[in-house]
């Protein structure tokens, strides 16, 4: 895994790849898997199918542009009042096409390759995203900012990541790294393997996630292959109400682990940990302090 360097508001600003050509209204930007999108003029009407995004965009003061979302686009509470296009997988292009979007921002980690194909055949630009590190998430709301003309928003937002990640690293700096099992989902067994933004806030919360040398970002896992790592942490993801309850009879069951006889068997809010917005620096903060509560007194 690498590391990730200090994150520095200038200079993710210069490495954002925007331009507009005058003088012609043409308007390009590059995404972040390398693609040219131009428009005619910057977008001042935005389909956001990616619930992270739409979090960027209330955190940069930019959701007057944003007409459209997914049902999982639930934070803030006021994106719930934006015109939904259904779900993430497959949503309703018939109710995208009539909100008349200039940009529809998309992810290759959630979105389907067929409502790629479509957005396409109905001549409707896509911004492709997809973050793996927090250095992607820097890049994105960097990104994002410039899309939306929001580039003095974007400065403080960046800022304030910035300094809660570092006094995180600080806190827990002196401290042993203990080896933390992380389960995204229990049945089937998911777990973050090496390109997982998660197995990195793991590392920089001062654990060490025992699956992060699987190739795969989220791959299935044996309770047998977890037992065997022997972790001194287990940490339960949870995804909202809507999943119901953590199981946590089965884990406690398993006496043999270090992390069970510690009682080091916590949960996480997984929303906090999969989404790359703003709140990401909460959820290392929240596992900061599951991973070494000794920091935090």
């Amino acid at each position: 895994m690498r590391r990730v360097a200090r994150v520095r508001a200038p200079a993710l600003a210069v490495g954002v790849l925007l331009a507009v050509a005058p003088p012609a209204a043409a308007f390009s930007a590059r995404d972040m898997l390398g693609r040219e999108v131009t428009l005619a003029a910057p977008p001042a009407r935005i389909v956001s199918l990616v619930p992270s995004v739409t979090e960027i965009l209330y955190a940069l003061g930019a959701e007057e542009r944003l007409v459209g979302v997914t049902d999982f686009c639930d934070y803030p509470p006021a994106a719930r009042q934006r015109p939904s296009v259904g779900g993430m997988v497959n949503p309703n292009l018939e109710a995208i096409v009539a909100l008349k979007p200039d940009l529809v921002i998309a992810t290759t980690e959630g979105n389907s390759e067929e409502t790629f194909a479509q957005l396409k055949r109905l001549g409707i630009p896509t911004y492709l995203v997809a973050a793996h590190l927090v250095s992607d998430v820097t890049d994105l709301i960097a990104r994002l900012g410039a899309l939306t003309g929001r580039e003095r928003a974007m400065g403080p937002v960046l800022a304030r990541l910035e300094r809660r990640i570092e006094a995180v690293k600080r806190a827990v700096a002196p401290q042993p790294r203990p080896r933390v099992l992380y389960v995204l989902w229990p049945e089937p067994l998911i777990v973050p393997g090496r390109t997982a933004l998660v197995t990195e806030l793991i590392r920089l919360a001062g654990g060490e996630p025992v699956t992060a040398g699987e190739a795969d970002a989220y791959p299935r896992y044996s309770l047998e292959a977890a037992v065997a790592k022997a972790p001194e942490v287990i940490l339960l993801a949870n995804h909202g109400a809507n999943t119901g309850p953590i199981d946590e009879t089965k884990w406690q069951r398993l006496t043999s682990l270090p992390a069970i006889r510690a009682g080091r068997l916590h949960r996480v809010d997984g929303n906090l940990l999969h989404r790359y917005g703003p709140r990401v620096v909460d959820g290392l903060e929240q596992l900061a302090r599951a991973i070494h509560p000794e920091a935090f007194k």
